[in-house]
C-alpha cells in the first residue's frame, strides 16, 4: 500500500496537494482501487514507512496533524483501526533483519562556482555550513573521493565472497548463490558509467562484464539486468541510480556504496533495507551483516541519528511543487539547485571509520483500549468527520456494486468498472460540487441521509453537461428492462424479494 498516495476524496491534506500538482500514475492507480477498500469488510495495510518516498500521503492510512509545522501523524485511535507497530528492535531480535555496520568514509572537496572562483578544500565531516556541504558532496561523488569510497565496497565484497568460498570449498571462479553482492548507488546515470567503467578495471577481464552489471532507466536490458541479479549468482556487482533503490528483493545484498546525495529518510531507509534482508543462500544468521559505506557527512550523519533515536507516528508533509520543476519532490530537494553551476575540482579520502547501528526504539504506540471509557463517548470533529466520509464512501461503493450486479447484462459500457466514480461525480453534484474532503461534519451528516433517502442511479441526469459522464448518463436514464425482468434500479436490500437478498 505505501505506493499508492493518498486521494483529496479521502484525505484533506491530498486535497490541498492535488490542487497544487497534476495526478500522476500513482494516483490513478490509488483512484482504481478505492471502491474496493471502500466496499472491504477487513483491510490490512502494511508499510515499512509512514509516508511515501515523495512524501506524500499514503492511500487510506489515517492521518492528523502532527505538533509541529509542516508535519502530520497517524491518528493510531482512530475508529475502527487496530494499528500494530513492528520496529527495527523487534525485528532484530526475531532475526528478520540483519544489524547494519556504516562504513562512513571523510574527505575534502574542491570545486569552482559559478563566478569562477575556486573553494575549497572542504572537509565533508566538517561543521554543518549549509552553503558548503551539499557542493562538497556533489563535488566529492565525482571526482577521486567516489573512487575511493567504491573501493572500500568492492574490497569489502570480494573479501566476503572468497571467505564465504573457502568456507563452503568452492573453487575460485564458480558460480554459487549465497556468496554475497554489492549494490553501487550513484548520483546520476553519467557517474553510474563512471563507476561501473572504474569497478570494471579492478575484475580480470574475461569476467568484467559477467560480474559487473548496470540498470539505468536509459541501459537497456535495464529489467533483466535486474532479475538476473535478483535470482542468478552473477552478475554480483549491480551499479544503478534510483531505478532499483525501492523494492528490489535481493537478499544477497550484502554491501552498499551508498554514492548519492539524496538525504531524505524515507528514500536512505529503503537504500539501506536492501542490504538489511536475511540471505537464506547464506549460512547461519549469526554470519550475516548488512555493510553500508557512505561519504561522513553531516546530512548523513543526522539520518544516521534519527534512525537510532525516532521511530513513532509523525512524518513530514511534503513541500509545495513549482510548476516548473520537472525532477520529483523528494529528488529535487536533495540536488544543488542548477543555477549554482558548480564545477566539481578534485577530492581525496582521508579516514574511514564504523559504526554499528543501534536497534532503535520501540514503536511509539497509544492504544485506544487504553483509554478511558468515557473517551469513546467524546468524538472530536476531526475524527466524527472522518468517520463520516469513510461511511459515504462505503454507501456509494455499495450503490454501485448492487447496481452494476442488477446490470451484469447491459451494453455499452454503463454498468463497468467507472459506475462508482459516475456515482461519485454524481453525488458531488447532488451535495453543491462539494467532495468529501471538502464537507463539513453538517455536511457530510446530509449527504449520508440523503444517501439513505435515494438511489444514485435515479440522479445520473445531473452528469449530461460532464462530457466524462453524458453519454453513460443518458444510456442509463434511457435503459428499459427486457421483458419479463423486473427493473431493480431503484431497489436494493429491503426494497428486494426476500429470496433475492438471501441470495
Amino acid at each position: 500500500m505505501h505506493h499508492l498516495p493518498a486521494l483529496a476524496e479521502t484525505d484533506p491534506t491530498a486535497a490541498a496537494q492535488a490542487a497544487r500538482a497534476e495526478e500522476d500514475e500513482a494516483s490513478a492507480w490509488s483512484r482504481a482501487i478505492l471502491p474496493l477498500l471502500e466496499c472491504a469488510t477487513v483491510r490490512l495495510l502494511l508499510s515499512g514507512t509512514l509516508e511515501r518516498a515523495d512524501g506524500r500521503g499514503i492511500l487510506w492510512l489515517p492521518y492528523r496533524k502532527g505538533p509541529k509545522a509542516r508535519t502530520r501523524e497517524v491518528e493510531l485511535d482512530a475508529p475502527g483501526w487496530a494499528v500494530i507497530g513492528y520496529s527495527r528492535a523487534q525485528a532484530l531480535a526475531e532475526k528478520a533483519v540483519l544489524p547494519v555496520t556504516f562504513g562512513a568514509l571523510d574527505g575534502e572537496a574542491s570545486w569552482r562556482d559559478e563566478e569562477g572562483v575556486e573553494l575549497g578544500p572542504h572537509r565533508l565531516a566538517g561543521a554543518y555550513p549549509e552553503e558548503t556541504t551539499r557542493p562538497a558532496l556533489f563535488t566529492a561523488l565525482r571526482t577521486g573521493f567516489a573512487e575511493a569510497l567504491l573501493r572500500e565496497a568492492f574490497l569489502a565484497v570480494r573479501d566476503l565472497r572468497s571467505r564465504r568460498r573457502e568456507h563452503r570449498g568452492l573453487a575460485p571462479g564458480v558460480a554459487a548463490r549465497g556468496l554475497g553482492k554489492l549494490l553501487v548507488v550513484a548520483p546520476d546515470q553519467a557517474a553510474a558509467k563512471h563507476y561501473l567503467e572504474v569497478i570494471r578495471r579492478w575484475i580480470p577481464p574475461a569476467q568484467a562484464e559477467e560480474v559487473a552489471q548496470i540498470a539505468t532507466s536509459d541501459t537497456p536490458r535495464a529489467h533483466e539486468v535486474l532479475a538476473a541479479f535478483r535470482l542468478r549468482a552473477e552478475p554480483s556487482i549491480l551499479v544503478t541510480v534510483a531505478m532499483a533503490y525501492e523494492g528490489l528483493d535481493a537478499p544477497e545484498v550484502a554491501v552498499v556504496a551508498a554514492l548519492t546525495h539524496i538525504r531524505s529518510r524515507p528514500w536512505l531507509e529503503q537504500m539501506v533495507a536492501r542490504a538489511t534482508r536475511v540471505d537464506p543462500h547464506a549460512g547461519p544468521y549469526a554470519d550475516q551483516r548488512a555493510l553500508v559505506f557512505h561519504p561522513d557527512d553531516p546530512l548523513f550523519a543526522q539520518f544516521r541519528r534519527r534512525m537510532e533515536t525516532e521511530q513513532g507516528t509523525l512524518a513530514k508533509r511534503p513541500k509545495p511543487r513549482r510548476s516548473q520543476d520537472a525532477l520529483p519532490l523528494w529528488l529535487r530537494d536533495q540536488l544543488p539547485p542548477p543555477k549554482e553551476g558548480i564545477t566539481p575540482l578534485a577530492s581525496n579520502a582521508l579516514a574511514m571509520r564504523f559504526d554499528t547501528l543501534r536497534p532503535g526504539p520501540e514503536l511509539a504506540m497509544r492504544r485506544p483500549e487504553q483509554e478511558e471509557a468515557q473517551g469513546e463517548m467524546l468524538e472530536p470533529p476531526s475524527v466524527a468527520e472522518r468517520r463520516l466520509r469513510v461511511r459515504l464512501g462505503e454507501m456509494v461503493a455499495a450503490q454501485a456494486v448492487e447496481d452494476e450486479a442488477g446490470r451484469a447484462g447491459l451494453r455499452g459500457g454503463v454498468a463497468g468498472p467507472g459506475l462508482y466514480h459516475r456515482y461519485n461525480a454524481c453525488l458531488k453534484r447532488v451535495s453543491g460540487n462539494k467532495s468529501r474532503a471538502q464537507m463539513t461534519l453538517a455536511e457530510l451528516q446530509a449527504a449520508i441521509g440523503w444517501m439513505e433517502r435515494n438511489r444514485l442511479a435515479d440522479h445520473l441526469h445531473l452528469l449530461e453537461d460532464d462530457a466524462r459522464y453524458a453519454w453513460s448518463a443518458r444510456q442509463r436514464s434511457e435503459w428499459k428492462p427486457p421483458v419479463g425482468r423486473p427493473d431493480r434500479r431503484a431497489t436494493s436490500g429491503a426494497g428486494r424479494p426476500a429470496s433475492e437478498r438471501s441470495s
